[in-house]
């Protein structure tokens, strides 16, 4: 195993001799851009293994108890202009654009020292993706893609995973914080947006396992197997997945806290159809979620309050099938076990 190998380990729970290594052999300066639900466990992840970072988010008190961890929160992006490697995780294209050109932003000033390497881990479009690296090359600055798979629960608990594209020599660089951020996998796929082509294929099979999930769930709840009993054997099954097992316990308990919106998996099914149209690549079950996702939209306005019901977890869409099959949801107050237990 090289050197290298070595320290891109996720430290996390291993031996102390093991942290000391990877801890040593840090040799660049991070940035960070970002602390919502991913953003903060990823970075925490960073500074657990050792490496001083500086952090920055528009709402700074979020990023504050990072400090008692050894972060160092700075008032504006542009404080991290001298960082080696400066990590990014917002919402959506045009955040990245405010946060590396806008006002203050990481890259606003003409002149000065900048990040040799900006690493975004965000999901954002191909075309937003091609736009922004191409203005870096102009400023001198690598760019690596590197969307995540797993929600701010994987982070904690050791089972994020990341695709990446962008140059060679610029990914050898940042692999092994990736892997201290992505301890599941680092899947570097080559040059240019294709890990951005890979997440948006990534979100679809998203959007197609869920709806599908919640489909044959109803379907064996009003054949009168209880949800938890079904979740059960499915993940139990060969068809059982880490995806599977975490989502259980919403589905049965009726647990929407957010990890993903359906409008953000709306927009990525749309991208993938897009994608789709241009590859010349027929995807007709993409299609059919795609609409059928489309009818919890139309299932919100009967709540009291559509826009707070939208912005709960897209696996409440089990409420939008039952809906259709006529039955009415209530919690089962079975835990269910996750698979997502955090590391120590």
């Amino acid at each position: 195993m090289s050197r290298d190998n070595e320290i891109a380990t996720s430290p996390l729970g291993q031996s102390p001799d093991r942290k000391r290594q990877e801890t040593k052999m840090a040799r660049h300066s991070l940035g960070w851009i970002g602390m919502g639900r991913m953003g903060y466990p990823m970075a925490e992840r960073l500074l657990k293994a050792g490496n001083p970072v500086a952090i920055w988010n528009r709402t700074r008190a979020k990023a504050e108890p990072l400090a008692k961890k050894g972060g160092q929160i700075v008032d504006h992006p542009n404080e991290l202009a001298g960082k080696d490697i400066v990590f990014t995780m917002v919402s959506t294209g045009k955040d990245l654009e405010q946060v590396y050109f806008g006002e203050n932003g990481l890259l606003a000033a003409s002149s000065g020292p900048r990040p040799k390497i900006l690493v975004d881990c965000s999901s954002i479009g191909v075309e937003q993706s091609e736009a922004i690296r191409a203005r870096l090359k102009q400023l001198g600055c690598e760019f690596i893609s590197s969307p995540v798979s797993g929600n701010g629960k994987c982070v904690k608990a050791g089972k994020l995973s990341t695709v990446v594209s962008g140059p060679k020599a610029a990914f050898d660089q940042v692999e092994p914080y990736l892997k201290t951020i992505a301890a599941s996998g680092v899947s570097y796929v080559g040059e240019g947006e294709l890990s951005r082509i890979c997440k948006i294929a990534h979100n679809v099979f998203l959007g197609v396992v869920i709806q599908n999930l919640a489909e044959i769930t109803i379907l064996a709840q009003k054949a009168g197997v209880p949800r938890h009993a079904f979740l059960d054997f499915m993940n139990a099954s060969v068809l059982g997945s880490t995806f599977t097992k975490y989502k259980s316990n919403a589905l049965v308990n009726l647990d929407w806290t957010t990890t993903f919106t359906p409008a953000l998996l709306r927009k990525d099914i749309d991208l993938g159809l897009k994608a789709a149209r241009d590859l010349d690549v027929a995807m007709p079950v993409t299609a059919a979620t795609r609409e059928a996702l489309q009818s919890h939209f139309g299932a919100a306005t009967l709540k009291p309050d559509p826009a707070a019901h939208l912005e709960k977890d897209f696996a409440a869409l089990l409420e939008t099938v039952a809906l259709a099959a006529g039955l009415k949801l209530s919690p089962e107050n079975v835990p269910m076990p996750t698979g997502l237990e955090t590391e120590g």
